[in-house]
């Protein structure tokens, strides 16, 4: 291959992951369904774009660098405080039962299936035991179901799938030294447990070194991501080097301890790590999806689909009611959890990786094993993808468009603004810092958001968990506009804050961006002091007329959305709609409104 076909080839593989992934995006669909078919086309069509010619041997190894890195980012989403009681529980069980369940499940099918021997068939088994968060994440984002499902399935995606290579480097070295299947003795369990060591270790020298120079040093965004990297990169390559695929265990136990451990000067945002990620993501998709030849998936396209409804419509099921039973879970999340085991890229770089040593050996049957993970994969993601949200509303466990917001401040007229809301049937929380200001939030009977909540929001990765909207109305202008930078990106939905005084000199405040709340002149002390003399909010069905004096702060939408008016976009009502109001300022012979929303203090 010229170095034009290079350059050429490496140009398309760029260029296709990243319009696959902005499509994707546009269509609120998981990108693998984009990339694979188009990596399987460009592949087909031309000889360009195989790893194989482009890069030679070496591609397995970065394959594995690429896959720790995404890992990595993946383990900085972990927080370990979710991951207590029957969560913790669930997930060791959905691990060991997974993994198990589905290993003997396809070693069981799968010489009858593909005409395979029974070493083979063992190496396809623990390849498709991982699901992966490159996968899960994107789905439970759409489908969107409630926290503990998403946590028990987002903790289970990204551990599944270290422990899946691990145990697919031990099956491939157990299946290639010897005539027999030993790795049930207890050999292969001593190797396992070696391998966990030494991915342990790397880990513990990835959180010395980000130690340094994320606390010692004090790098800042941009050095402080390139020392991620790095770091990553090396103690995974270290490990790689000790014994194979133990690199992936030390990159998600760093990524998990920079997440979890008290110190770590962790950037909140880290945009050029996650479009790292992304296109690391989309490259990895593309070039292995590319080594399929449409030749290869023909004689087991119908065998592969009968795989795909066995470890569907029974592995999964059992693997899920089995782990969850006895547990604090509902009949509907049991039922979803076992809706959702899509395949990803751990799947598709293990078979990469083993598949032509196997064929070299001459082993019957490992010609078909990259064809087999390549369909099985793009089965369950578009089966997936198109069943999760059905089946979830149906299940009962697809959290509402109902928006839950969360509101930041003490004051008075906060509380009261609450108050209101709640009363038109949301479910509101609010946060406040002071501990008087928390007692009247717990005295108005509004819930109060746990103390750490805009903390947690901070940190990589991070989400606020039972709340899709954020409004920031402390009297600090200053924190108001610097949290909805900080918490922005990592809330569900998006994130308002009221707007300052127009005189105001905070350090920040008057040029921070963001959405600012009910225009111009219903800033932060105006509110205030009109509630101090008397305004009262209140709710009115959209279809009444809208009272003299009376300012629209809200609309309420039949389907339970809330929209604020703001500085920049008018909320335009519908008859079937709820408005908050805000009252005028009583004159001194009159009384506030009766319906109003009592004081708060």
């Amino acid at each position: 291959m010229s170095e034009d076909d290079i350059l050429l080839g490496i140009a398309l593989i760029v260029a296709l992951a990243t319009i696959c992934q902005i499509l994707a995006s546009k269509l609120r669909v998981p990108a693998l369904i984009l990339l694979l078919p188009a990596g399987f086309a460009a592949g087909a069509l031309t000889d360009i774009v195989h790893p194989d010619q482009l890069i030679g041997e070496e591609f397995s190894a970065l394959v594995s660098l690429s896959v720790a890195v995404i890992l990595y980012d993946a383990g900085l989403g972990l927080d370990l405080r979710n991951l207590t009681g029957h969560t913790r529980a669930i997930v060791g069980r959905l691990l060991l039962f997974g993994v198990a369940l589905t290993f003997f499940g396809v070693c069981a099918v799968a010489p009858a299936l593909f005409g395979m021997s029974l070493r083979v068939s063992a190496m396809v088994g623990m390849i498709l035991v991982v699901s992966g968060p490159t996968v899960v994440g994107p789905l439970l984002q759409y489908v969107r179901p409630t926290d503990k499902v998403r946590r028990l399935l987002i903790w289970e995606g990204t551990l599944t799938d270290p422990i899946g290579a691990i145990l697919g480097a031990l099956v491939f070295h157990a299946i290639a030294t010897t005539h027999q299947i030993d790795i049930g003795r207890g050999y292969q369990l001593g190797q396992f447990v070696i391998s966990l060591a030494v991915g342990l270790l790397g880990g513990a020298v990835g959180i010395a070194l980000l130690w340094l120079t994320l606390r010692v040093l004090r790098l800042g965004e941009a050095l402080g991501t390139l020392a991620q990297l790095a770091t990553v990169i090396a103690v995974s390559a270290g490990c790689d080097i000790v014994r194979d695929d133990t690199g992936l265990i030390a990159a998600i136990v760093t990524g998990m301890a920079a997440a979890n451990i008290r110190g770590f000067d962790m950037p909140a945002r880290r945009p050029f790590f996650e479009t790292l990620v992304q296109l690391i993501i989309g490259l990895l998709f593309i070039s292995i999806s590319a080594s399929v030849t449409p030749a290869s998936l023909t004689p087991v396209l119908l065998p592969t689909l009968v795989l795909v409804a066995f470890l569907v419509l029974v592995v999964r099921p059992l693997v899920a009611f089995t782990a969850t039973m006895g547990k604090d879970m509902t009949m509907g999340e049991r039922a979803f959890a076992g809706w959702m085991a899509p395949r990803g890229i751990v799947a598709a770089s293990t078979a990469a990786a083993f598949a032509a040593s196997l064929v070299e050996l001459g082993l019957r049957g490992a010609s078909k094993i990259l064809p087999i993970t390549f369909l099985v994969i793009v089965s369950t993601v578009v089966l997936y993808a198109l069943t999760a949200g059905p089946v979830a509303r149906r299940l009962g466990v697809a959290t509402p468009n109902r928006t839950r917001p969360l509101l930041v401040g003490g004051a008075p007229w906060v509380i009261a603004l609450g108050t209101t809301l709640r009363s038109a049937g949301l479910d509101v929380q609010m946060w406040a810092g002071l501990e008087e200001e928390r007692e009247r939030i717990k005295d108005a009977g509004i819930k109060l958001a746990r103390g750490d909540l805009l903390a947690t929001a901070t940190n990589p990765r991070a989400r606020l968990e039972g709340v899709n909207a954020v409004f920031l109305l402390t009297d600090d202008d200053d924190f108001n506009a610097l949290a909805s930078v900080v918490v922005e990106g990592n809330v569900e939905g998006p994130v308002y804050r009221v707007g300052p005084p127009h005189e105001s000199h905070g350090v920040v405040a008057p040029y921070t961006g963001g959405a600012v709340l009910f225009g111009g002149s219903l800033v932060r002390h105006v509110l205030a002091g009109r509630y101090e003399q008397g305004a009262r909010f209140l709710v009115r069905p959209a279809s009444d007329p809208l009272p003299p004096g009376h300012e629209t702060l809200f609309v309420v939408r039949d389907d339970g959305r809330l929209e604020p008016a703001e500085e920049t976009q008018a909320v335009i009502p519908e008859a079937s709609d709820l408005v908050v109001l805000l009252g005028p300022v009583p004159s001194e012979r009159q009384h506030p409104p009766e319906d109003s929303a009592p004081p708060a203090d």
